[in-house]
């Protein structure tokens, strides 16, 4: 395939990558995130790629690949209100023989530059370390909740949960796949049970690989724990949430010690999602429970009556870059009617920095238009990443104005505050967020 033109240090030269090269993949992954088990076992496992979409590096005189990177093409990736075609960035490492060499900067501009000859107006990750991407535009625009919940931990009371039923089994894709695939896209639709409020950043895996290595099972994915089960609750027969989970359990001189290790935690409403959590809490030879990734604003936060107790923590979940500012902006809807001008500024993506003018009324359309200054001053000035950082809803504008990373240009005369009122329309009802890491 034709790459963009975008420049290596000498001696590197950039690869494309087939199915074919999925022994070197796994070797250079092994390098870039240590792990200990074996190339074959790893190599057993599903690949999550999209070979089209995997550029590698290699360098002359070096046997096997230097860095690589991919991205996952989701088509649906969830805005507030919408939908817009984002490239999720992935597989990203770079051999430590090879570091320090900017490798890693020439794969970004040759990532943002294919994704936008796709047209695809968004970018997101996760980063496997924090400081990494905001240097590449990059915004911190979602958080997760981590749990350890005491088992038997008590939980209020929810009018209709006594009405559902449990059923516990092995998890499979044949007979649980469509189940978790509708309950987990309705979840994503309309979390508060209100058409048109969704959650943002809850990306569904969209291509037949990421589904096969979400269900594969083999022991090299169980971490030692036990094969995947899964715990579904039912209202008058019909699913109305789920949860997978692993456990695990040693024996100490103090008896039996265990810990259940959830997946994904999916329920319709604060009924179901009751009833699944009441069952999690009361698996015999368990000590406490631990799901893995939640929304911040997760109705378990609500249901436990004493939250403390199951040391939450709110580590970075999606990282956002505007690829196409003026696409993006006007892609997704406010929570509040808006009309603010904006000076963006774009190192990487030249063509993104400008002034822009943002018109939309509450929970409906947007318009988008690039003004000029001269005769549209700005109102707020601010750099990509922090455009990142707000786009899903779940980063203030106004709390990164009080940290000196938003200007604010008063006009004279102005009675409204546009950071005020920019602030309040790029919010949203429900926190952003993924289910799952890309």
């Amino acid at each position: 395939m034709d790459l963009p033109q975008i420049a290596l240090p000498a001696g590197y030269r950039w690869r494309t990558l087939t199915a074919d090269d999925r022994r070197l993949v796994t070797e250079l992954d092994t390098w870039a995130f240590p792990s200990g088990t074996s190339h074959d076992d790893l190599d057993a496992s599903p690949s999550p790629l999209t070979w089209d979409r995997a550029i590698a590096v290699e360098a002359e005189g070096f046997d096997g690949l230097v860095a690589l990177h991919a991205s996952y093409p989701f088509e649906h990736f969830p805005v507030p209100g919408a939908e817009l075609p984002t490239a999720g960035l992935t597989w990203v490492g770079v051999h430590p023989q090879h570091r320090r060499r900017g490798l890693l900067r020439a794969m970004i501009d040759l990532h943002l530059a294919r994704t936008a000859e796709r047209g695809e107006p968004l970018s997101a990750l996760f980063a496997a370390e924090a400081p990494i991407y905001g240097r590449f535009g990059y915004g911190h625009a979602a958080d997760d909740l981590r749990l350890d919940v005491p088992r038997g931990a008590a939980l209020r009371d929810v009018p209709g949960a006594e009405r559902h039923t449990v059923r516990i089994e092995v998890a499979s894709r044949e007979r649980h796949g469509d189940l978790v695939d509708r309950l987990h896209r309705a979840a994503g639709a309309a979390p508060t049970g209100m058409p048109g409020i969704n959650r943002p950043g809850w990306v569904t895996r969209e291509t037949e690989a990421l589904q096969a290595l979400h269900w594969d099972d083999a022991p090299a994915q169980r971490g030692g724990r036990e094969s995947r089960r899964i715990l579904i609750a039912e209202l008058d027969g019909e699913p109305r949430g789920y949860v997978t989970f692993r456990r695990s359990l040693k024996f100490e001189p103090t008896g039996a010690r265990g810990h259940v290790s959830a997946g994904e935690v999916v329920a319709a409403d604060g009924a179901a999602a009751r009833a699944l959590w009441r069952a999690l809490l009361d698996l015999d030879l368990t000590n406490e429970v631990s799901p893995f990734i939640l929304p911040v604003d997760d109705v378990v936060t609500q249901l436990l009556v004493n939250l403390r107790a199951a040391a939450p923590r709110t580590p970075d979940n999606l990282w956002v870059r505007l690829v196409d500012v003026g696409a993006a902006l006007a892609g997704r809807q406010y929570a509040a009617d808006v009309d603010v001008t904006l000076a963006v500024t774009d190192a990487l993506l030249p063509a993104n920095s400008g002034v822009y003018r943002l018109q939309a009324e509450a929970f409906g359309p947007a318009s988008v238009e690039r003004v000029d200054p001269e005769f549209d001053a700005p109102e707020l000035s601010l750099d990509v990443r922090e455009l990142g950082a707000v786009y899903l809803g779940g980063k203030s504008l106004a709390v990164l104005a009080a940290a000196g990373l938003v200007t604010v240009h008063p006009r004279p005369g102005q009675r409204r505050s546009p950071l005020a009122s920019a602030s309040t329309a790029f919010g949203w009802p429900v926190a952003p967020g993924a289910s799952w890491v890309f």
